[in-house]
């Protein structure tokens, strides 16, 4: 029945008068309540924003404009950062019934540069730790997410084969760092972990930035990139995606990383990306401090310091692309996910130079206001 209800309300969303905030906020006779708004800290002014359904079942659409929700605004994934002044409004909606609007305003107020989230992987219990389960949860399995790729991605301390508690594929070290480790426990078997926020933690504009060092190494693909939160209602590429570290294989000459946005009519080889090459003497495989600036209309990538961008993306980067559509402007916050891979269609699979384990190592996140 709620597969129905959901097949409805998509077809309703397209019809003149269906859907809208117009409708009597009853179902079966009985009122349904608006979402309900609520607010933790975060730093520096900033707060995290979660909206719970006023009714049961009833799905959450919310706006960031002033404008009021209707079934055709975004539909509440998860938590979302807040650090500029906005006004959230929310329905609830349930089969064909629209509650009445909840609405509030944020002011932080809070001056450009201000850091204002962060996970700086502190861990001071003497032993590897867990990442945080209130902002990192995980994709486990073969093949997650195409490309048939070799690894198996293995959540913290999961003890399905071949993934090996024992054998940690990520963990906080006593030494502050989150560890990723590519592993293959036997011939032809690798394990590795992607860790994703999806669901628990999420963010639109400000300059994202985080200090990593990588493996370099036939068939090691590590990265650090976002995904929008209606991934799950209106699919990859439309949600976007933004990479601001990608690189493959084995230290190049220069050696490189590669920043890059998706989004429909722009994917693979009509992908958006540019190659950033280090100095002379560096390598991908030494610390560096990668960045984003995300602003409206705007995505721009660094690499070091916030003064050297070295790509700047925009709507009309997709000029001459047919049918391409910009995905960043659309309200919705994007999650974050870090991840080791291993082989597939690109890089290509390990070979006999191949080192495991294989260890990418994450200092800090932050995020500040732009």
């Amino acid at each position: 029945m709620r597969v129905q209800a959901a097949v409805i309300l998509w077809f309703c969303a397209l019809l003149p008068g269906c859907g809208g905030s117009n409708q009597n906020p009853t179902a079966g006779g009985n009122p349904i309540a608006p979402p309900v708004i609520s607010s933790t800290a975060a730093q520096n002014g900033a707060l995290i924003v979660t909206m719970a359904p006023g009714v049961q079942y009833a799905q959450v659409h919310y706006t960031l404009d002033g404008s009021t929700p209707v079934s055709a605004s975004q539909f509440y994934q998860g938590p979302f950062l807040v650090a500029s002044n906005l006004t959230v409004k929310a329905i609830d909606i349930l089969d064909l019934s629209t509650s009445s609007v909840a609405s509030q305003t944020f002011s932080p107020n809070i001056p450009s540069g201000t850091l204002v989230w962060s996970d700086d992987f502190t861990n001071n219990t003497g032993a590897n730790a867990q990442p945080d389960p209130a902002v990192w949860t995980y994709d486990t399995g073969t093949n997650c997410c195409g490309n048939n790729e070799l690894e198996n991605y293995c959540a913290w301390n999961s003890s399905t084969a071949p993934c090996d508690p024992v054998n940690p594929n990520t963990y906080v070290g006593t030494d502050g760092y989150l560890h990723i480790l590519g592993r293959s426990p036997a011939a032809n078997v690798y394990t590795s972990a992607r860790l994703k926020s999806q669901g628990l933690f999420s963010f639109q504009y400000g300059r994202l930035e985080f200090r990593a060092l990588v493996p370099e190494a036939q068939g090691l693909w590590p990265a650090v990139w976002l995904l929008g939160n209606n991934i799950s209602t209106i699919n990859w590429p439309a949600c976007g995606e933004q990479d601001v570290l990608e690189r493959i294989n084995a230290a190049g000459s220069p050696d490189w990383n590669a920043g890059s946005i998706h989004g429909t009519g722009f994917t693979g080889g009509t992908g958006l990306g540019t190659v950033y090459s280090f100095p002379s003497g560096q390598t991908a495989a030494q610390w560096h401090t990668y960045g984003m600036i995300w602003s409206p209309g705007s995505v721009q990538y660094y690499i070091d310091a916030p003064s050297n961008i070295y790509v700047s993306y925009t709507p009309t980067s997709l000029n001459g692309l047919g049918g391409a559509v910009w995905p960043f402007d659309n309200g919705q916050s994007n999650f974050l996910i870090i991840n080791l891979a291993i082989g597939g269609d690109w890089p290509g699979p390990p070979d006999g130079m191949t080192s495991f384990p294989a260890e990418m190592l994450v200092d800090y996140v932050r995020i500040y206001t732009n």
